[in-house]
Protein backbone atom coordinates (compact mmCIF):
# COMPACT_ATOMS: atom_id res chain seq x y z
CA UNK A 1 0.00 0.00 0.00
CA UNK A 2 2.98 2.52 0.91
CA UNK A 3 4.26 2.40 -2.42
CA UNK A 4 1.60 4.25 -3.93
CA UNK A 5 2.56 7.17 -2.92
CA UNK A 6 5.41 7.59 -4.94
CA UNK A 7 4.80 9.04 -8.25
CA UNK A 8 6.78 7.36 -9.73
CA UNK A 9 5.99 -4.93 -16.77
CA UNK A 10 7.49 -4.79 -19.86
CA UNK A 11 8.31 -8.17 -21.75
CA UNK A 12 12.52 -8.29 -20.84
CA UNK A 13 11.86 -9.76 -17.63
CA UNK A 14 13.11 -13.07 -18.89
CA UNK A 15 16.66 -11.06 -20.46
CA UNK A 16 16.89 -8.90 -17.80
CA UNK A 17 17.06 -11.37 -15.23
CA UNK A 18 19.72 -13.23 -16.92
CA UNK A 19 22.07 -10.60 -18.13
CA UNK A 20 21.78 -9.51 -14.27
CA UNK A 21 22.44 -12.86 -12.89
CA UNK A 22 25.47 -12.93 -15.90
CA UNK A 23 26.98 -9.36 -14.51
CA UNK A 24 26.51 -10.45 -10.33
CA UNK A 25 29.19 -12.76 -10.82
CA UNK A 26 31.59 -9.58 -11.72
CA UNK A 27 30.16 -7.84 -8.83
CA UNK A 28 32.35 -7.74 -5.93
CA UNK A 29 35.43 -8.99 -8.02
CA UNK A 30 38.97 -6.79 -7.75
CA UNK A 31 39.78 -7.71 -10.83
CA UNK A 32 38.12 -9.55 -14.19
CA UNK A 33 39.84 -11.86 -16.23
CA UNK A 34 39.80 -13.17 -19.56
CA UNK A 35 38.75 -16.44 -18.01
CA UNK A 36 35.56 -14.72 -16.00
CA UNK A 37 34.42 -12.70 -19.10
CA UNK A 38 34.01 -15.35 -21.37
CA UNK A 39 32.49 -17.77 -18.74
CA UNK A 40 29.59 -14.36 -17.89
CA UNK A 41 29.08 -13.88 -21.75
CA UNK A 42 28.00 -17.86 -21.87
CA UNK A 43 25.34 -16.51 -18.87
CA UNK A 44 24.49 -14.06 -21.21
CA UNK A 45 24.20 -15.68 -24.77
CA UNK A 46 21.82 -18.58 -22.52
CA UNK A 47 19.77 -15.48 -21.39
CA UNK A 48 19.40 -14.30 -24.67
CA UNK A 49 18.38 -17.80 -26.67
CA UNK A 50 15.80 -18.50 -23.58
CA UNK A 51 14.57 -15.11 -24.30
CA UNK A 52 13.70 -16.93 -27.98
CA UNK A 53 17.28 -14.08 -29.56
CA UNK A 54 17.75 -15.90 -33.54
CA UNK A 55 20.69 -18.45 -32.68
CA UNK A 56 22.62 -16.14 -35.17
CA UNK A 57 22.24 -13.06 -33.50
CA UNK A 58 22.52 -14.42 -30.16
CA UNK A 59 26.02 -15.75 -31.57
CA UNK A 60 27.06 -12.52 -33.12
CA UNK A 61 26.30 -10.73 -30.46
CA UNK A 62 28.82 -12.24 -27.54
CA UNK A 63 31.08 -12.68 -29.63
CA UNK A 64 31.04 -8.67 -31.00
CA UNK A 65 30.92 -7.94 -26.66
CA UNK A 66 33.55 -10.40 -25.81
CA UNK A 67 35.93 -9.22 -28.22
CA UNK A 68 35.86 -5.49 -26.94
CA UNK A 69 35.00 -6.41 -23.17
CA UNK A 70 38.56 -8.51 -23.51
CA UNK A 71 40.17 -4.92 -23.60
CA UNK A 72 42.66 -3.47 -21.16
CA UNK A 73 40.67 -0.81 -21.01
CA UNK A 74 38.16 -2.97 -19.24
CA UNK A 75 40.63 -5.00 -17.22
CA UNK A 76 42.56 -2.09 -15.63
CA UNK A 77 39.51 -0.29 -14.73
CA UNK A 78 37.94 0.70 -11.33
CA UNK A 79 35.11 -0.72 -11.21
CA UNK A 80 34.99 -3.17 -14.73
CA UNK A 81 31.66 -4.57 -13.73
CA UNK A 82 29.89 -1.25 -14.46
CA UNK A 83 32.24 -0.51 -18.06
CA UNK A 84 30.79 -4.18 -19.18
CA UNK A 85 27.38 -3.47 -18.70
CA UNK A 86 27.97 -0.20 -20.48
CA UNK A 87 29.42 -2.20 -23.50
CA UNK A 88 26.38 -4.57 -23.22
CA UNK A 89 24.34 -1.64 -23.10
CA UNK A 90 25.96 -0.03 -26.38
CA UNK A 91 25.73 -3.63 -28.09
CA UNK A 92 22.12 -3.67 -27.59
CA UNK A 93 21.68 -0.42 -28.73
CA UNK A 94 23.58 -1.55 -32.13
CA UNK A 95 21.74 -4.08 -32.06
CA UNK A 96 18.42 -2.57 -32.94
CA UNK A 97 19.99 0.42 -34.47
CA UNK A 98 18.18 2.12 -37.42
CA UNK A 99 15.99 4.69 -38.70
CA UNK A 100 12.85 4.82 -36.39
CA UNK A 101 11.52 7.83 -37.63
CA UNK A 102 8.14 7.89 -39.68
CA UNK A 103 8.84 10.63 -42.60
CA UNK A 104 5.89 12.48 -43.78
CA UNK A 105 5.57 14.45 -46.71
CA UNK A 106 4.72 18.35 -45.73
CA UNK A 107 2.98 18.46 -48.67
CA UNK A 108 0.23 16.28 -50.77
CA UNK A 109 -0.58 12.58 -48.89
CA UNK A 110 1.69 10.24 -47.62
CA UNK A 111 0.43 6.23 -48.23
CA UNK A 112 1.56 4.43 -45.92
CA UNK A 113 0.57 0.48 -46.31
CA UNK A 114 -0.19 -1.80 -43.13
CA UNK A 115 0.26 -5.30 -43.61
CA UNK A 116 0.49 -8.42 -41.54
CA UNK A 117 -0.72 -12.10 -41.06
CA UNK A 118 -4.16 -12.19 -39.47
CA UNK A 119 -4.46 -12.12 -35.89
CA UNK A 120 -1.38 -9.52 -35.47
CA UNK A 121 -3.47 -6.27 -34.33
CA UNK A 122 -2.91 -4.92 -37.54
CA UNK A 123 -6.56 -3.01 -37.88
CA UNK A 124 -6.18 -2.15 -34.63
CA UNK A 125 -2.80 -0.48 -35.08
CA UNK A 126 -4.34 1.38 -37.82
CA UNK A 127 -6.64 2.75 -35.24
CA UNK A 128 -3.38 3.81 -33.14
CA UNK A 129 -1.11 5.12 -35.85
CA UNK A 130 -3.96 6.97 -37.02
CA UNK A 131 -5.08 8.68 -33.48
CA UNK A 132 -1.13 9.31 -33.01
CA UNK A 133 -0.87 11.10 -36.14
CA UNK A 134 -3.94 13.03 -35.04
CA UNK A 135 -2.56 14.39 -32.18
CA UNK A 136 0.67 15.58 -33.82
CA UNK A 137 -1.47 17.88 -36.16
CA UNK A 138 -1.81 15.73 -39.42
CA UNK A 139 -5.43 14.28 -41.04
CA UNK A 140 -5.13 10.89 -41.56
CA UNK A 141 -7.54 8.59 -43.68
CA UNK A 142 -8.29 4.77 -43.16
CA UNK A 143 -8.56 2.81 -45.79
CA UNK A 144 -10.62 -0.75 -45.15
CA UNK A 145 -8.78 -2.96 -47.94
CA UNK A 146 -9.38 -6.56 -46.18
CA UNK A 147 -11.64 -8.21 -47.89
CA UNK A 148 -11.18 -11.25 -47.18
CA UNK A 149 -11.62 -11.44 -42.82
CA UNK A 150 -15.53 -11.14 -42.05
CA UNK A 151 -16.39 -8.17 -40.19
CA UNK A 152 -12.99 -6.25 -41.14
CA UNK A 153 -14.70 -3.63 -42.55
CA UNK A 154 -17.30 -3.29 -39.17
CA UNK A 155 -14.09 -3.23 -37.26
CA UNK A 156 -12.37 -0.48 -38.88
CA UNK A 157 -15.12 1.64 -38.60
CA UNK A 158 -16.09 1.76 -35.35
CA UNK A 159 -11.84 2.25 -34.73
CA UNK A 160 -12.13 5.24 -36.93
CA UNK A 161 -15.48 6.51 -34.65
CA UNK A 162 -13.09 5.86 -31.97
CA UNK A 163 -10.16 8.53 -33.20
CA UNK A 164 -12.01 10.32 -34.90
CA UNK A 165 -11.08 9.35 -38.17
CA UNK A 166 -12.59 8.85 -42.05
CA UNK A 167 -12.84 5.06 -43.10
CA UNK A 168 -13.15 4.81 -46.65
CA UNK A 169 -14.48 1.92 -47.73
CA UNK A 170 -16.45 -0.20 -50.57
CA UNK A 171 -19.04 -3.06 -50.86
CA UNK A 172 -16.74 -6.32 -51.14
CA UNK A 173 -18.81 -7.98 -53.22
CA UNK A 174 -18.74 -5.60 -56.17
CA UNK A 175 -14.56 -4.17 -55.93
CA UNK A 176 -11.02 -5.78 -55.09
CA UNK A 177 -8.46 -4.59 -53.18
CA UNK A 178 -6.45 -2.74 -55.33
CA UNK A 179 -9.44 -0.45 -56.61
CA UNK A 180 -9.93 0.07 -53.16
CA UNK A 181 -7.08 1.28 -52.08
CA UNK A 182 -6.93 3.23 -55.42
CA UNK A 183 -10.37 5.11 -54.52
CA UNK A 184 -8.83 5.60 -51.38
CA UNK A 185 -6.38 7.68 -52.19
CA UNK A 186 -8.15 9.66 -54.75
CA UNK A 187 -10.43 10.25 -51.70
CA UNK A 188 -7.87 11.78 -49.28
CA UNK A 189 -6.72 14.33 -51.58
CA UNK A 190 -10.09 15.21 -52.54
CA UNK A 191 -10.62 15.98 -48.76
CA UNK A 192 -7.35 17.23 -48.08
CA UNK A 193 -6.61 14.51 -45.62
CA UNK A 194 -1.96 14.16 -45.71
CA UNK A 195 -2.14 10.75 -44.76
CA UNK A 196 -3.45 7.47 -46.12
CA UNK A 197 -3.82 4.23 -43.90
CA UNK A 198 -4.03 0.90 -45.99
CA UNK A 199 -5.64 -1.65 -43.99
CA UNK A 200 -4.95 -4.63 -46.46
CA UNK A 201 -5.92 -8.12 -45.93
CA UNK A 202 -4.07 -11.00 -43.60
CA UNK A 203 -3.58 -14.92 -43.71
CA UNK A 204 -3.46 -17.25 -40.76
CA UNK A 205 -0.19 -17.83 -42.72
CA UNK A 206 1.95 -16.63 -44.99
CA UNK A 207 0.83 -18.38 -48.76
CA UNK A 208 1.30 -17.38 -52.28
CA UNK A 209 -2.38 -15.79 -52.80
CA UNK A 210 -1.54 -13.47 -50.02
CA UNK A 211 1.68 -11.98 -51.43
CA UNK A 212 0.37 -11.34 -54.88
CA UNK A 213 -2.44 -9.40 -53.49
CA UNK A 214 0.06 -6.99 -51.54
CA UNK A 215 2.50 -7.17 -54.43
CA UNK A 216 -0.29 -5.74 -56.92
CA UNK A 217 -1.68 -2.97 -54.16
CA UNK A 218 2.68 -2.31 -53.83
CA UNK A 219 2.71 -1.88 -57.75
CA UNK A 220 -0.38 -0.56 -58.82
CA UNK A 221 -0.87 1.92 -55.71
CA UNK A 222 2.81 2.79 -54.60
CA UNK A 223 2.53 3.38 -51.15
CA UNK A 224 5.74 5.84 -49.59
CA UNK A 225 6.21 3.34 -46.68
CA UNK A 226 5.11 -0.51 -46.36
CA UNK A 227 5.06 -1.36 -42.75
CA UNK A 228 4.55 -4.75 -41.36
CA UNK A 229 2.40 -5.24 -37.89
CA UNK A 230 4.12 -8.68 -36.40
CA UNK A 231 2.99 -9.97 -33.10
CA UNK A 232 5.86 -10.23 -30.58
CA UNK A 233 4.11 -13.15 -28.66
CA UNK A 234 4.87 -15.63 -31.83
CA UNK A 235 8.65 -15.29 -30.89
CA UNK A 236 11.15 -16.69 -33.46
CA UNK A 237 7.69 -16.80 -36.17
CA UNK A 238 6.90 -12.83 -35.87
CA UNK A 239 11.42 -12.68 -37.30
CA UNK A 240 10.26 -15.58 -40.21
CA UNK A 241 7.41 -13.44 -41.18
CA UNK A 242 9.08 -10.19 -41.00
CA UNK A 243 11.85 -11.97 -43.08
CA UNK A 244 9.25 -13.45 -45.67
CA UNK A 245 7.55 -10.03 -46.46
CA UNK A 246 10.44 -8.06 -46.21
CA UNK A 247 11.75 -10.72 -49.19
CA UNK A 248 8.31 -9.89 -51.40
CA UNK A 249 7.79 -6.60 -50.61
CA UNK A 250 10.84 -4.69 -49.24
CA UNK A 251 9.64 -3.33 -46.08
CA UNK A 252 10.48 -0.18 -44.80
CA UNK A 253 9.42 -0.76 -41.19
CA UNK A 254 7.81 -3.13 -38.36
CA UNK A 255 5.56 -2.71 -35.77
CA UNK A 256 5.95 -5.10 -33.09
CA UNK A 257 2.64 -5.56 -30.79
CA UNK A 258 1.50 -7.43 -27.92
CA UNK A 259 4.94 -6.80 -25.69
CA UNK A 260 2.92 -6.14 -22.54
CA UNK A 261 1.67 -9.75 -23.51
CA UNK A 262 3.35 -12.62 -21.98
CA UNK A 263 6.07 -12.93 -24.76
CA UNK A 264 10.37 -13.06 -23.81
CA UNK A 265 10.80 -9.82 -26.20
CA UNK A 266 12.99 -11.58 -28.42
CA UNK A 267 11.67 -10.58 -31.39
CA UNK A 268 12.46 -6.72 -30.68
CA UNK A 269 15.95 -7.91 -30.70
CA UNK A 270 15.84 -9.87 -33.52
CA UNK A 271 14.13 -8.14 -35.97
CA UNK A 272 16.25 -5.47 -36.96
CA UNK A 273 19.50 -8.02 -37.38
CA UNK A 274 17.91 -10.70 -39.26
CA UNK A 275 15.65 -8.41 -41.64
CA UNK A 276 17.41 -5.32 -41.83
CA UNK A 277 14.02 -3.52 -41.46
CA UNK A 278 13.74 -1.00 -38.23
CA UNK A 279 11.22 -1.08 -35.55
CA UNK A 280 9.36 1.59 -36.08
CA UNK A 281 6.87 1.26 -32.97
CA UNK A 282 5.95 -0.53 -29.79
CA UNK A 283 2.03 -1.78 -28.92
CA UNK A 284 2.05 -2.33 -25.24
CA UNK A 285 -1.65 -2.64 -24.88
CA UNK A 286 -4.99 -2.82 -26.84
CA UNK A 287 -6.27 0.49 -26.06
CA UNK A 288 -6.02 2.44 -29.04
CA UNK A 289 -3.67 4.89 -27.01
CA UNK A 290 -0.98 2.29 -26.43
CA UNK A 291 1.27 2.96 -29.04
CA UNK A 292 4.89 4.02 -28.35
CA UNK A 293 7.29 4.95 -30.81
CA UNK A 294 10.30 2.64 -30.74
CA UNK A 295 13.71 4.38 -28.94
CA UNK A 296 16.67 1.93 -29.03
CA UNK A 297 18.65 3.54 -26.43
CA UNK A 298 15.36 3.38 -23.47
CA UNK A 299 14.57 -0.24 -24.59
CA UNK A 300 18.02 -1.43 -23.63
CA UNK A 301 18.10 0.33 -20.96
CA UNK A 302 14.71 -1.44 -19.40
CA UNK A 303 16.45 -4.54 -20.74
CA UNK A 304 18.89 -3.77 -18.28
CA UNK A 305 17.00 -3.26 -15.44
CA UNK A 306 18.15 0.87 -16.03
CA UNK A 307 15.11 1.89 -16.10
CA UNK A 308 14.00 4.72 -18.67
CA UNK A 309 13.10 8.10 -17.12
CA UNK A 310 12.58 10.04 -20.44
CA UNK A 311 9.90 7.80 -21.39
CA UNK A 312 7.70 8.45 -18.24
CA UNK A 313 8.67 11.89 -18.25
CA UNK A 314 7.37 12.22 -21.84
CA UNK A 315 4.09 10.39 -20.86
CA UNK A 316 3.81 12.14 -17.38
CA UNK A 317 3.93 15.36 -19.67
CA UNK A 318 1.30 14.40 -22.37
CA UNK A 319 -1.29 13.21 -19.05
CA UNK A 320 -0.93 15.33 -16.12
CA UNK A 321 -2.40 18.25 -15.26
CA UNK A 322 1.12 20.79 -15.14
CA UNK A 323 -0.92 23.33 -13.01
CA UNK A 324 -2.40 21.14 -10.22
CA UNK A 325 1.17 19.12 -9.99
CA UNK A 326 3.19 22.48 -9.39
CA UNK A 327 0.10 23.52 -6.83
CA UNK A 328 1.02 20.01 -5.03
CA UNK A 329 4.31 20.55 -5.14
CA UNK A 330 4.33 23.71 -3.43
CA UNK A 331 2.12 22.35 -0.96
CA UNK A 332 4.34 19.27 -0.07
CA UNK A 333 7.49 21.79 0.27
CA UNK A 334 4.84 23.89 3.03
CA UNK A 335 3.98 20.69 4.71
CA UNK A 336 0.55 21.03 3.63
CA UNK A 337 0.44 17.95 1.51
CA UNK A 338 -3.62 16.84 2.55
CA UNK A 339 -5.44 13.25 1.78
CA UNK A 340 -7.45 15.37 -0.40
CA UNK A 341 -4.46 16.11 -2.66
CA UNK A 342 -2.91 13.04 -1.95
CA UNK A 343 -5.86 11.49 -3.76
CA UNK A 344 -5.79 13.81 -6.82
CA UNK A 345 -2.59 12.98 -6.97
CA UNK A 346 -3.17 8.82 -7.37
CA UNK A 347 -5.71 9.64 -10.52
CA UNK A 348 -3.12 11.53 -12.10
CA UNK A 349 -0.81 8.55 -11.86
CA UNK A 350 -3.40 6.03 -13.05
CA UNK A 351 -3.82 7.77 -16.25
CA UNK A 352 0.26 6.49 -17.26
CA UNK A 353 -1.23 3.07 -17.32
CA UNK A 354 -0.17 -0.11 -15.56
CA UNK A 355 1.66 0.72 -12.39
CA UNK A 356 4.35 -2.43 -12.92
CA UNK A 357 4.78 -0.62 -15.82
CA UNK A 358 5.94 2.89 -14.42
CA UNK A 359 7.64 1.41 -11.71
CA UNK A 360 10.08 -0.39 -14.16
CA UNK A 361 10.85 3.12 -15.90
CA UNK A 362 12.08 4.51 -12.65
CA UNK A 363 16.03 3.19 -12.08
CA UNK A 364 16.23 0.96 -8.68
CA UNK A 365 12.78 -0.03 -8.82
CA UNK A 366 13.00 -3.50 -10.43
CA UNK A 367 13.58 -4.98 -7.11
CA UNK A 368 10.38 -3.10 -5.85
CA UNK A 369 8.31 -5.01 -8.47
CA UNK A 370 9.95 -8.20 -7.59
CA UNK A 371 9.17 -7.85 -4.42
CA UNK A 372 5.38 -7.63 -5.07
CA UNK A 373 4.90 -11.00 -6.74
CA UNK A 374 1.53 -10.99 -7.66
CA UNK A 375 0.13 -8.31 -5.58
CA UNK A 376 -1.63 -5.80 -7.83
CA UNK A 377 -1.23 -2.32 -7.33
CA UNK A 378 -4.37 -1.54 -8.83
CA UNK A 379 -6.50 -3.10 -6.46
CA UNK A 380 -4.54 -1.77 -3.36
CA UNK A 381 -4.82 1.90 -5.46
CA UNK A 382 -8.62 1.33 -5.61
CA UNK A 383 -9.02 0.57 -2.05
CA UNK A 384 -6.93 3.47 -0.91
CA UNK A 385 -9.55 5.50 -2.64
CA UNK A 386 -12.40 4.25 -1.16
CA UNK A 387 -10.79 4.46 2.07
CA UNK A 388 -10.34 8.58 1.25
CA UNK A 389 -13.54 8.64 -0.18
CA UNK A 390 -15.82 7.40 2.85
CA UNK A 391 -13.75 10.46 4.88
CA UNK A 392 -15.59 13.84 5.77
CA UNK A 393 -13.74 16.71 4.04
CA UNK A 394 -12.59 17.74 6.94
CA UNK A 395 -11.27 14.21 8.00
CA UNK A 396 -9.20 14.38 4.56
CA UNK A 397 -7.97 18.13 5.18
CA UNK A 398 -7.04 17.12 8.71
CA UNK A 399 -6.50 13.18 9.25
CA UNK A 400 -4.65 13.94 13.17
CA UNK A 401 -8.74 14.11 14.14
CA UNK A 402 -9.66 10.96 12.79
CA UNK A 403 -10.11 8.97 16.32
CA UNK A 404 -11.23 5.02 17.42
CA UNK A 405 -14.66 6.28 16.38
CA UNK A 406 -13.97 7.83 12.98
CA UNK A 407 -11.55 4.66 12.12
CA UNK A 408 -14.73 1.95 12.82
CA UNK A 409 -16.74 4.29 10.50
CA UNK A 410 -14.56 4.84 7.71
CA UNK A 411 -13.83 1.32 7.66
CA UNK A 412 -17.43 0.39 7.50
CA UNK A 413 -17.83 2.92 4.37
CA UNK A 414 -14.92 1.31 2.64
CA UNK A 415 -15.41 -2.04 3.82
CA UNK A 416 -12.07 -2.86 4.89
CA UNK A 417 -10.71 -3.38 8.61
CA UNK A 418 -10.11 -0.73 10.86
CA UNK A 419 -6.20 -1.66 10.65
CA UNK A 420 -6.25 -1.04 7.43
CA UNK A 421 -7.49 2.89 7.65
CA UNK A 422 -4.84 3.22 10.49
CA UNK A 423 -2.23 2.44 8.89
CA UNK A 424 -3.13 4.30 5.67
CA UNK A 425 -3.23 7.57 8.48
CA UNK A 426 0.32 6.28 9.90
CA UNK A 427 1.81 5.78 6.52
CA UNK A 428 0.65 9.02 5.03
CA UNK A 429 2.10 10.82 8.09
CA UNK A 430 5.49 9.31 7.75
CA UNK A 431 5.49 10.00 3.76
CA UNK A 432 4.57 12.92 3.61
CA UNK A 433 7.41 14.18 6.04
CA UNK A 434 9.79 12.04 3.02
CA UNK A 435 7.76 13.65 0.15
CA UNK A 436 8.27 17.23 1.77
CA UNK A 437 11.96 16.31 1.81
CA UNK A 438 12.15 15.27 -1.26
CA UNK A 439 10.22 18.63 -3.13
CA UNK A 440 13.35 20.63 -2.45
CA UNK A 441 15.53 18.24 -3.98
CA UNK A 442 16.22 18.16 -7.73
CA UNK A 443 15.21 15.40 -10.05
CA UNK A 444 18.66 13.57 -10.09
CA UNK A 445 18.78 13.90 -6.19
CA UNK A 446 15.25 12.79 -6.21
CA UNK A 447 16.14 9.27 -8.69
CA UNK A 448 19.08 9.11 -6.02
CA UNK A 449 16.68 8.94 -3.10
CA UNK A 450 14.47 6.20 -4.48
CA UNK A 451 17.35 4.42 -5.56
CA UNK A 452 18.98 4.07 -1.89
CA UNK A 453 15.84 3.24 -0.14
CA UNK A 454 14.89 0.69 -2.75
CA UNK A 455 18.57 -0.87 -2.35
CA UNK A 456 18.11 -0.97 1.30
CA UNK A 457 14.45 -2.55 1.58
CA UNK A 458 12.88 0.56 2.59
CA UNK A 459 10.42 0.19 -0.24
CA UNK A 460 9.13 -3.94 0.35
CA UNK A 461 5.41 -3.27 -0.09
CA UNK A 462 5.28 -5.47 2.90
CA UNK A 463 7.16 -3.72 5.20
CA UNK A 464 5.55 -0.67 7.54
CA UNK A 465 6.91 2.45 7.78
CA UNK A 466 8.21 3.25 11.00
CA UNK A 467 8.86 6.79 11.87
CA UNK A 468 12.42 6.91 13.66
CA UNK A 469 12.33 8.09 17.08
CA UNK A 470 13.87 11.11 18.47
CA UNK A 471 14.86 12.09 22.07
CA UNK A 472 13.79 15.10 23.78
CA UNK A 473 15.97 17.77 24.96
CA UNK A 474 17.06 15.40 27.51
CA UNK A 475 19.48 14.28 25.33
CA UNK A 476 20.64 10.30 25.45
CA UNK A 477 19.76 7.71 28.17
CA UNK A 478 22.42 5.83 29.87
CA UNK A 479 21.45 2.44 30.57
CA UNK A 480 23.58 1.67 33.66
CA UNK A 481 22.54 4.52 35.21
CA UNK A 482 19.17 4.52 34.24
CA UNK A 483 18.92 0.51 35.82
CA UNK A 484 20.38 2.07 39.47
CA UNK A 485 17.82 4.97 39.03
CA UNK A 486 15.21 2.33 38.96
CA UNK A 487 16.57 0.40 41.37
CA UNK A 488 16.88 2.90 44.14
CA UNK A 489 13.53 4.09 43.47
CA UNK A 490 11.87 0.38 44.25
CA UNK A 491 14.42 0.18 47.60
CA UNK A 492 12.98 3.33 48.64
CA UNK A 493 9.22 2.29 48.44
CA UNK A 494 10.03 -0.55 50.29
CA UNK A 495 11.47 1.23 53.09
CA UNK A 496 8.32 3.61 52.76
CA UNK A 497 5.81 0.75 52.94
CA UNK A 498 7.48 -0.90 55.93
CA UNK A 499 7.23 2.67 57.87
CA UNK A 500 3.66 2.82 57.33
CA UNK A 501 3.30 -0.78 58.41
CA UNK A 502 4.77 0.67 61.52
CA UNK A 503 2.27 3.34 62.71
Amino acid sequence: MRLFFWLADFVFEGITEGLTNAFSAFRGSGKITEGNIRDGMKQVRTALLEADVAFDVAQDFVKDITEKAIGEDVLKSLRPDQQLVGIVHQGLIDLMAGDHDLPLKRDGVTVLMMCGLQGSGKTTTCGKLARLLKEEGHTPLLVAADLQRPAAIEQLKIIGEQVGCTVYHEDPAKSDPVQVCRNGVKQAKANGASVVLLDTAGRLGIDEELMKELQRIDNRVAPDMCLFVCDAMTGQDAVNSAKAFNEALELDGVILTKLDGDTRGGAALSVRAVTGVPIKFIGVGEQLDRLEQFHPDRMAGRILGMGDVLSLVEKAQQEFDEDEMLAQQEKMQQGKFTLDDFRKQMRQIKKLGSMREVMKMIPGMGKVVDQMGDMNPEDDMRRIEGIINSMTLDERHNPERIDRGRRNRIACGSGVEPAEVNKLLKDFNSMGKMMQDMSNMSLKDRMKAVKQMSDGGMMDPNANIQEKKTRSKRGPVDSIQLRDKKKKQRKDARKAKKRNRRK
